[in-house]
């Protein structure tokens, strides 16, 4: 071996070399593989604990590195073949490197391999055994990164929904939002308070078409008694966020509660307070498909509903239970009654919707005239009744719902003394009311859908200010704003009056503003009997459920329309009959007209008279039409200037 020999390394895998970057850096490497035919060689290099590698020309790497020597024993390529290093000049002084190599023999290319491992086998065991076990490690340690890499690609592209899901970033939020949460939902073995006035919500799960079309569950509901909406929103640059609004209530049902678990919390309370002489009253509260036809009646199939599983069913069950065991000694007979309130006008679900009369009597109590009132022995005898009254309630499309309730259903099972039929013992009222419609949406559309929205509105308003004077123990109680609240006037009069509000809400995106309605509402009445009377006397005016002066003069214009069409309605009866008996005693003179002598001038007289009442009665008839036309032009006008209130 040469002096030159002496001083230099062989190049092979494992050797550190220097090698230069695109961007000039410069800095040492492992010599990761030598492809001899491509003369290159493939570097390695950890850098921000990550391995790195790229291909260098062998010729690149002798520049670099001039201690370097390439041997080849034996080998197919001729000595023009092997690289040669580039000389490197100066303006100043002239450099040559002694990097010449010698010529190789021509040995076979896996020889050569073998050869070379044995030579850095013989000369560096110890060096060679730990750069190369480097080398491994850091080889796998690389693939294992890709590996992971692409596996989680793959997941963040199939997870939240998917890459084509509009709403991919509000659940990646919500999922995030979700793992700091502790949850401890309500369970049966949890502990049945009793309250004046007891709000809860209920969530439904999603529906087909909601899956259908990627709807995000924004309902969250992590505890017994709270609550959470995530609504999204956007900041003014675009940037998408979301606004996680927290409420309480005393009870929050997510969904996976069913039917039976809703009734033991809400409605099964009031059974008992009814045999203890209370007026009880439980409705369902909600948008539009949001559940509450499901909760109060059962499931559907088709338009048939199973009434065993809903809060009728259920509560009739216990009623009957309680009335031959627990009170029986108190020998209370039970009946019950179904209608419902449409448009403002009260329908008997059980006479073939025959029309009702609301009255109020000398004593100030409310009678509903000629409403069927059926004493029932059974259970099966009342869910009959209920089958019936389903059957018969008025059903309409809308938006959300292609089969939604439009009518307040009211159930009433009433407890009557012994011997004293005319004196109640105890009522409980149960209620699905007719889905809560936005100010603006029953503005548009067609005049009959208009004074259906607004009807409905009115009443659920006067309903919330009826159960405002029960929470603050007023005397005065603004039943007479709706007919809804005349009728349940003896479940809101008196210290025996109890009250149960389900608030029903749909989880999809889609449905996040109607859903705040919901809760907003239920929440104003749950801070009544929470809060401080005080707080709650000042706050009354600023309600989040307080709607605009368009929408307000809508409703009262909607409202005059109704008492014009009654008494257009009524006035038509009058002149019908009036009409009727002017026809007769026409008929009367006439036969007197048959005689051979007769009393020309009191025929005249009469004939004359006659005609003027029937003249007069048109005449008014006809005032009392264009009265009623001039309301109609008037809620036309009106509806055209609502508009939708801002959401806070």
């Amino acid at each position: 071996m040469t002096s030159t020999q002496t001083n230099t390394d062989l190049l092979e895998v494992g050797t550190r070399v220097d090698i230069r970057r695109t961007d000039g850096r410069i800095h040492s490497a492992f010599v990761a593989g030598i492809d001899w035919d491509a003369k290159c060689t493939n570097v390695e290099w950890c850098e921000n604990d990550e391995t790195k590698g790229k291909e260098v020309e062998l010729v690149a790497i002798l520049n670099l590195n001039p201690h370097l020597r390439i041997e080849h024993k034996n080998t197919t390529e001729s000595p023009e073949d092997l690289p040669k290093p580039r000389v490197q000049t100066s303006s100043h002084t002239t450099t040559h490197r002694d990097t010449s190599l010698p010529i190789p023999r021509k040995i076979n290319r896996v020889q050569l391999r073998n050869s070379c491992v044995e030579s850095l086998t013989d000369v560096q065991p110890v060096r060679t055994s730990r750069v190369v076990a480097r080398v491994e490690k850091l080889k796998k340690n690389r693939e294992d990164r890709r590996k992971k890499y692409v596996e989680e690609k793959i997941e963040k592209a199939t997870a939240f929904g998917g890459a084509d899901n509009p709403h991919q970033a509000l659940i990646r939020m919500i999922s995030e939002f979700r793992k700091g949460l502790v949850f401890k939902p309500l369970s049966t073995s949890d502990i049945v308070e009793s309250h004046l006035i007891t709000v809860c919500v209920r969530k439904r799960p999603l529906n087909k078409n909601e899956i259908s079309r990627k709807e995000v569950d924004v309902i969250t509901i992590p505890s017994i008694n709270q609550l959470i909406v995530h609504e999204p929103k956007n900041k003014i640059d675009l940037t998408k966020y979301m606004d996680n609004q927290m409420f309480r209530f005393d009870y929050a049902f997510d969904e996976t509660c069913d039917n039976a678990t809703v009734y033991k919390y809400t409605a099964q309370p009031l059974v008992k307070s009814v045999f203890q002489g209370c007026f009880a009253t439980c409705f369902a509260y909600g948008q539009t498909g949001a559940g509450k036809t499901h909760t109060m009646g059962g499931n559907f199939i088709g338009r048939n509903q199973d009434c065993h599983q809903g809060v009728y069913g259920m509560a009739t069950k216990d009623v009957f239970h309680m009335a031959r065991s627990t009170y029986a000694n108190l020998k209370l007979t039970v009946s019950a009654s179904f209608f419902e309130i449409y448009s403002g006008k009260v329908f008997d679900l059980l006479a073939n919707k025959k029309k009702l009369t609301v009255l109020e009597d000398g004593k100030q109590q409310i009678q509903i005239v000629g409403l069927t009132e059926k004493a029932v022995l059974s259970p099966n005898e009342v869910l009959q009744l209920i089958s019936k009254g389903n059957m018969a309630r008025t059903f309409g499309q809308t938006a959300a719902n292609t089969y939604s309730s439009r009518s307040h259903a009211i159930f009433q099972l009433i407890l009557r003394s012994p011997g004293h039929k005319n004196i109640v013992h105890g009522k409980l009222s149960l209620i699905d009311l007719a889905g809560n419609e936005r100010g603006a949406d029953t503005a548009s559309t067609d005049r009959h859908t208009r004074m259906e929205g607004a009807e409905i509105n009115k009443s659920l308003l006067a309903l919330k200010e009826c159960i405002r004077a029960l929470g603050f123990k007023q005397n005065h109680l603004p039943f007479r704003m709706s007919k809804l609240t005349q009728v349940l006037k003896d479940s809101f009069v008196g210290p025996n009056s109890r009250t149960c509000m389900i608030a029903m809400i749909s989880p999809g995106v889609s449905s996040c503003e109607h859903s705040l309605n919901t809760l907003r509402y239920a929440n104003r009445v749950k801070e009544l009997v929470a809060g401080d009377v005080e707080t709650n006397a000042a706050s009354i005016t600023s309600d989040d459920g307080t709607i605009s002066e368009d929408i307000a003069n809508f409703h009262h214009a909607v409202s005059e329309l109704q008492v014009a069409e009654e008494k257009l309605m009524k006035n038509h009866q009058d002149v019908i009959k009036q009409l009727i008996s002017t026809t007769e005693k026409g008929k009367s003179l006439l036969k007197m007209t048959n005689a051979v002598e007769y009393d020309q001038e009191q025929y005249c007289a009469a004939w004359d008279n006659l005609l003027t009442n029937a003249i007069s009665t048109l005449n008014n008839t006809k005032q009392i039409g264009m009265e009623f036309k001039s309301k109609l032009l008037h809620e036309e006008k009106l509806s055209r200037k609502t508009r939708p209130v801002n959401s806070k």
